[in-house]
């Protein structure tokens, strides 16, 4: 695996991966727009994703734009003409990216290439392009590959597995599934009440309602609560939350600005010992253990 970085910039590094698979890297904390270019071939699918922060995708000399917010990815594959990159990335943002070879990419999904619309017989020389928002667990994998700090020598086997992690995250969307086959989301009154409870658990993270009290809330059965929640967001209601606070967690601990003890208090648990418990279930390390790595 090969390393560049553009230390001109200094936002820009770019990892290659077997197979022709590369990760892009965009890390601009300066004051300023930074605009990066990168000829890429036609047999390319990319992936962006938009960690934080805003940018903006040129295409056809800057005749097209695509621009990507916070916690927000693109998909894009066009087989009868080539993609050059050319980023806009705006102060403050975190953007990474995957060029992964189409012929690479059908032989990982070959198997179930009708589960991927774009893979399937009928489109696979068709252009292709979609938006989607970053998954909570997928926001964890893309992170670590930001703030890796790794030796050299196991580097390339962890951006390997990593890449792969993302892109089974990216294509196991349970809000994806075909709505034919799901009667429940046919009714839009009953995906509005799921999506408000998804915003009362993380509103009150530290204090949730119980799932009863929830049901009564947004008026919905807590069994079609329960349903309703694990097809949209393809996670039970409590297992969502445990993801949402530690992650919360670990950016609040990442900045610096509170203790072990206060991030605790804010995402919920009334010990230090029982939220130390669960963050490690969470990353299998400690908080304090987390907040030295980043000194490292």
């Amino acid at each position: 695996m090969e390393t560049n970085k553009n230390v001109a910039e200094g936002i820009y590094e770019e990892t290659a991966i077997e197979d022709g698979i590369f990760v892009l890297r965009f890390d601009n904390e300066s004051a300023d727009n930074q605009l990066f270019k990168r000829e890429v071939s036609a047999h390319y699918i990319q992936f962006h994703f938009c960690i934080k922060g805003t940018g903006s995708f040129s295409f056809n000399n800057g005749n097209y734009r695509l621009p990507i917010q916070e916690e927000t990815s693109l998909l894009l594959y066009n087989p009868e003409r080539e993609l050059p990159i050319e980023v806009s990335v705006a102060p403050h943002t975190w953007v990474l990216s995957l060029l992964v070879p189409i012929k690479k990419f059908h032989a990982l999904f070959s198997k179930d290439a009708n589960y991927i619309t774009f893979l399937s017989e009928e489109n696979r020389d068709k252009k292709y392009y979609k938006d989607a928002p970053i998954s909570p667990s997928m926001a964890i994998v893309l992170n670590q590959l930001m703030n890796y700090n790794l030796h050299s020598s196991v580097r390339p086997l962890y951006f390997k597995g990593k890449v792969y992690e993302l892109l089974s995250l990216y294509f196991n969307r349970e809000e994806d599934v075909d709505i034919q086959q799901c009667p429940f989301l046919v009714d839009g009154e009953n995906v509005s009440k799921i999506k408000r409870a998804k915003e009362i658990i993380i509103a009150r993270m530290a204090e949730p309602p119980t799932l009863q009290q929830l049901s009564d809330e947004i008026q919905l059965p807590i069994n079609k609560l329960k349903e309703g929640f694990k097809q949209i967001y393809g996670d039970s209601v409590f297992s969502f939350l445990f993801d949402y606070k530690m992650e919360v967690a670990r950016q609040l601990l990442a900045s610096g600005s509170h203790n072990v003890n206060e991030v605790g208090l804010k995402v919920g648990y009334s010990t230090a010992s029982h939220f130390i418990a669960a963050f490690k279930k969470k990353y299998g390390t400690t908080p304090k253990k987390f907040i030295l790595s980043l000194t490292v």
